[in-house]
């Protein structure tokens, strides 16, 4: 089976790359910005992707295509207006490969999309049922992304999976969770001793498997897939376990969350201690019944992964 995969250069797209490339009935064609030693069939050097990118090449022979190539970080002297940034690559980009992999006879088109289409924060699971609500410009590009998407698989013979993870976590991760690696790694003393909120992550290597089995599932076709870990853990119990692969001290001051919430207040970050202490649990129940899926590692088995 033939695969394009975008974003070879990514945390995620690099390392899904190179572990479905190992599996002997997939050939691998990833997509990458700039030259680079990958361990994958063939690369293809595509600077950009975007409204009118030429996807004929590329697409020629394919079976199914996993797009992770995104836009996820852009600093406010960049642009003046996000979401019209975002969308030039995550909504654009995104259905002119579509539309084009639907042209070209490509099967099924797989999406990694993100859970903050649903939200930053939650007082109960999210669930694949639950009313889609971006409230960032990031997410909202995703959430356009995904309609458009639905809208072509109605249109085409081809099939759309879109898959929604939490925060992802990994060697070399980056984002949010490689914020937390370093505060670590500085052993700078925390405050976050005692946060008692639960958040769902997915460990790289279980996101990678999920994707592996969507690739073929017949029931992904045309379903919003949720990823993640099967359990929840605190902030705290994160910052421990990084601590604990990394072989050093956490560090943690026990503060009630109460101070901690009011101190970002004062400081005006409150959109910082939402991601730090507020919920976020994702319900992965439908997607364990429907592809008859189990994350391969536990929270503690991908922690550790993360150091060896």
């Amino acid at each position: 089976m033939n695969i394009l995969l975008t974003g070879a250069n990514g945390f995620i797209g690099c390392n899904a790359a190179i572990e479905l490339s190992s599996k002997p009935f997939f050939r691998v064609f990833a997509t990458v910005r700039r030259p680079v030693q990958l361990l994958v069939d063939d690369l293809i050097v595509m600077p950009s992707i975007g409204s009118d990118t030429d996807f004929f090449e590329a697409l020629s022979g394919q079976h199914v295509v996993i797009h992770t190539a995104a836009r996820a970080h852009i600093t406010t002297h960049n642009s003046l207006d996000p979401l019209a940034t975002f969308r030039t690559v995550n909504v654009d980009g995104t259905l002119n490969l579509a539309r084009q992999a639907a042209k070209a006879g490509v099967k099924r088109f797989i999406f990694l999309s993100s859970i903050g289409v649903n939200g930053v924060s939650n007082k109960a699971p999210f669930t694949v049922n639950d009313r889609p609500n971006p409230s960032e410009p990031y997410a909202q590009s995703k959430w356009e992304a995904e309609q458009g998407l639905v809208h072509i698989a109605e249109q085409t013979d081809m099939e759309v999976v879109i898959i929604r993870p939490p925060l992802v976590y990994g060697a070399n991760a980056p984002g949010n969770f490689g914020r937390l690696v370093r505060w670590v790694e500085k052993g700078i003393p925390l405050p976050l001793g005692a946060v008692h909120n639960q958040r769902t992550l997915v460990g790289l290597d279980n996101l990678v498997d999920l994707i592996r089995v969507c690739i073929d599932h017949p029931a992904a076709a045309n379903q919003v897939i949720f990823a993640g870990d099967d359990e929840d853990v605190s902030t705290t119990q994160i910052l421990r376990g990084i601590a604990e692969g990394m072989g050093k001290s956490s560090r943690l001051i026990p503060v009630p969350e109460p101070l901690l919430w009011a101190g970002a207040s004062v400081l005006g970050k409150k959109a910082m201690a939402e991601k730090v202490l507020g919920s976020l649990q994702v319900d992965i129940s439908e997607t364990k019944r429907l592809l008859d899926w189990e994350p391969p590692y536990s929270f503690a088995e991908g922690m550790k992964r993360c150091f060896e």
